[in-house]
């Protein structure tokens, strides 16, 4: 695994997550949370499609890469699914 590459984009994720953390008590608007979850979502699928991916490769890394590198990766990783549903509240 390419630890630099994971670290890097594990960062910037973190920082966009506390920047809406911070901006949840202004004005944040639904488009800007969004964009701004968009982003961390675009940064935890680069740590994880780009994990084995060398630094020379990654920062030559081409227009089609970029796009793969920033799907979500549905194939590696299953959705979180509920057994038996949530429970009602009494």
């Amino acid at each position: 695994m390419n630890r630099q590459v994971i670290e890097s984009n594990i960062k910037e994720a973190r920082e966009q997550l506390e920047e809406i953390e911070q901006r949840l008590s202004d004005k944040l608007t639904e488009g800007e949370l969004l964009v701004m979850l968009q982003h961390a979502y675009h940064h935890l699928n680069f740590a994880w499609n780009a994990r084995k991916v060398s630094n020379s490769r990654y920062d030559k890394m081409s227009e089609k890469e970029f796009n793969e590198w920033s799907k979500y990766p549905a194939a590696d990783i299953d959705d979180f699914a509920l057994i038996g549903g949530i429970p009602d509240e009494e």
